[in-house]
Order: structure tokens, then C-alpha cells, then sequence
């Protein structure tokens, strides 16, 4: 059986711990729960033709040299129903696709690449680099059932968020806020239509010493081997 191809889109740098910390939660998911990926790094200029994979997960590391082709690997990962995860920098450009394909904001605009009228990512009151702060999940949601708690304590690195002005039209678009902070803004999205299609502000990949996959990460690996089993299966010729 193939093993699973899993797409790491954003660009690789020493500087950024969640980088360094991803090739150690690989190795966990290998040694600890079986779950073996085949990753590629890819660099956001050349984040184009990712159908082939089995997963695609946008690391954190904005601004992205390319933003336009990171929004358009979401878009792939979310028309192909290809399983996706996308954290800090990731969750920031699912929304701007989000906000462009479904909801209809037309030019909808991150604020980290010059601040526009139409900012659907916008920088936080308050910046979360090196922040560690209380989620609650909401009841039925994906990102509830792989927590499997009420509330946890997650670890951010960033500056940015969704803009409150876009949240309700969002939603409306069918974008799922599965988790939020304790003053209620969104810090999880999620897509309910898709095999797998989750979006977090916080980065499960800071979480604990890097020996034990997040338990975000581990459905994402889990999901996208089931994609690869499924492809291997239906490309075996019958007997």
C-alpha cells in the first residue's frame, strides 16, 4: 500500500519554530501511533498542481512569499476534497479563500501585505507571538470531537485574525467556528461538507515537547492515510 503523500506548503525557514517542531510530530506520529506520511516541502512560489497528494497542511511562516498561490492551494485542497489543515498563517489564508469562494467579499485582502478597505485578516488588538491562552469548543463540531474536551490551552505565534466585521457573513457562507477564545473570537474554522477541512489560529504543532502529535495533527495524519488506503484501493485492478 502507498503511503501517504503529504503536502507541507509555506517557506521553509530555521527562524521558525513551528518548522523545526513538524519533522519531530512526523517522526512521533511514526514511532507512537503507526501513522506514517511521505512529506514534501513546498515553497509557497511553487505550490501549484498539489493534486496528487493525499494531504495538504499550510505551515505557519506569513507573509508567504506567494500568497496568491497558498490561497489557491486551499482552494485545491477544498474543491478536490483533499484533507487540509491549515494553522496560524494557515488558518489567516483558508479565510481569505473562504471569504472570496463562499462568501463572496470580492477582494478580500490579508493586512500583513499592505492594509486595504477590504482586510478580512486584520492585525489583533493584542498579539498572540508567544501567547498561550484558554479555547472553548463548540458541542458537535470536528474540532470538539478530535479535542475531546470542553476547553484546552493552546499555544499561538501570531498578529493577525479574522476581521469582526466579516465573522457573521462567514457563517453564513457555511464557514464553522468550532473553537474561540475566551473573549469569543474565532480561533478554529472548519468545513462540514469536506472529509477533512480544519483551519486553527493556534498552533497544535507548539503543543507539549514535540514527542506526542497534537491530537489536531494526528486526526489530519489519520485522515489523510484514509485518502491514500482509498486511492490505492480504487486504482487496484479487480481480480
Amino acid at each position: 500500500m502507498a503511503t501517504a503523500k503529504l503536502a507541507l506548503v509555506g517557506d521553509r525557514s530555521p527562524s521558525v519554530r513551528a518548522h523545526a517542531r513538524i519533522p519531530l510530530l512526523l517522526d512521533a506520529l511514526r514511532r507512537r501511533d503507526g501513522i506514517v506520511l511521505d512529506p514534501y516541502w513546498i515553497p509557497s512560489t511553487e505550490a501549484d498542481d498539489l493534486e496528487a497528494f493525499d494531504g495538504i497542511w499550510v505551515v505557519p511562516g506569513s507573509p508567504y512569499t506567494d500568497p496568491d498561490k497558498v490561497v489557491a492551494a486551499v482552494k485545491t485542497a477544498r474543491e478536490r476534497q483533499i484533507p487540509f489543515l491549515g494553522t496560524c498563517g494557515g488558518f489567516q489564508h483558508a479565510i481569505l479563500h473562504l471569504a472570496g469562494d463562499l462568501a463572496g467579499i470580492e477582494h478580500a485582502h490579508h493586512a500583513e501585505y499592505g492594509v486595504t478597505e477590504t482586510d478580512v485578516i486584520v492585525p489583533l488588538e493584542c498579539s498572540l507571538v508567544g501567547h498561550e491562552g484558554p479555547i472553548n469548543y463548540t458541542p458537535d463540531t470536528l474540532i470538539a470531537r478530535i479535542a475531546g474536551v470542553d476547553r484546552s490551552l493552546e499555544r499561538y505565534h501570531c498578529s493577525y485574525g479574522i476581521a469582526t466585521d466579516y465573522i457573521a457573513t462567514l457563517e453564513a457562507a457555511g464557514v464553522i467556528f468550532g473553537a474561540h477564545d475566551q473573549d469569543g473570537a474565532p480561533r478554529a474554522l472548519e468545513l462540514r461538507d469536506h472529509p477533512f477541512f480544519l483551519g486553527t489560529l493556534f498552533q497544535p504543532e507548539l503543543a507539549g515537547d514535540g514527542t506526542r502529535a497534537h491530537p489536531v495533527i494526528r486526526a489530519f495524519a489519520e485522515a489523510t492515510t484514509l485518502r491514500a488506503r482509498e486511492r490505492s484501493s480504487q486504482a487496484s485492478p479487480v481480480a
